[in-house]
């Protein structure tokens, strides 16, 4: 049984026209709702936007439970506290794996899926092993400052980008996720539980250098978004909308504000 959260979010509509869907927006894996900000900037002239920190992330609420119904169950836990009836929702990553979730309990609240270099598959890998030592490491050092905890982890990732990324998340010594319950429930984080065919207009945005939406993957997501249209951004990787955010930006507006 998967028990909703309240959810921490942000709301700007102060900008959009009154008539305007909604925009969701929805993190990855150690993230918060910052972290697609340069999404939501660009989109709340044409629609209110809807930021949120996903359970056990940012200042959301904590639970031993984690898996993508249960993320599902808080959000349209969300859009009806918000009386949010239809929205356009975006999602990087484990945050696009919670919106196509979204679509098997609430398949008419969504007017638009983006999912951002993120497949409906089962990975069954370990992507984040050393991501995990690397936190565990500061944390049992006992740092509380942001250089001395990125100094630390340099010695065990490589990715300067990745590190930053993380340390958004690192407040006064703690980190702003739940890191035994992602390590505890990873394998549920990187799975998948096959959703309906959701009939509905579908973008999956694929970074070209990712790995994480490749070929193989077309008949699962064909299977379960029947009208799923593919957009690749050259030059790219996993977090393309931090690397070419015009060019994710213009495939989404195309595809939720065609003229």
């Amino acid at each position: 049984m998967n028990f909703a959260m309240k959810l921490n979010y942000r709301l700007q509509s102060d900008q959009s026209p009154a008539d305007a869907l909604p925009a969701v927006l929805i993190h990855g894996l150690f993230g918060n709702l910052d972290n697609l900000g340069v999404l939501a900037r660009d989109l709340k002239p044409d629609h209110p936007v809807l930021q949120v920190d996903l359970r056990n992330h940012g200042l959301s609420p904590r639970s031993t439970e984690m898996n993508y119904p249960a993320m599902a169950q808080d959000l349209l836990e969300l859009f009806d506290d918000l009386d949010i009836g239809k929205a356009l929702v975006i999602g990087h990553s484990m945050g696009g794996k919670a919106a196509m979730a979204l679509t098997a309990i609430a398949p008419e609240r969504i007017e638009k899926l983006v999912s951002i270099d993120v497949a409906p598959v089962d990975y069954a890998l370990r992507r984040h092993d050393k991501i995990f030592a690397a936190i565990n490491a500061v944390t049992e050092a006992g740092l509380t400052q942001r250089s001395a905890a990125a100094a630390l982890m340099r010695e065990s990732l490589a990715e300067e980008g990745v590190i930053q990324f993380l340390l958004k998340s690192f407040h006064e010594g703690e980190w702003r996720f739940n890191v035994p319950v992602l390590l505890d429930q990873y394998e549920n984080i990187v799975g998948w539980q096959k959703v309906p065919a959701w009939p509905h207009p579908a973008l999956f945005i694929r970074g070209e250098l990712s790995p994480y939406i490749q070929d193989k993957f077309r008949g699962d997501i064909a299977r379960q978004f029947p009208q799923a249209r593919a957009h690749v951004v050259a030059g790219s990787g996993h977090w393309v909308h931090a690397e070419k955010p015009e060019a994710v930006l213009r495939a989404i507006h195309r595809f939720i504000d065609p003229v």
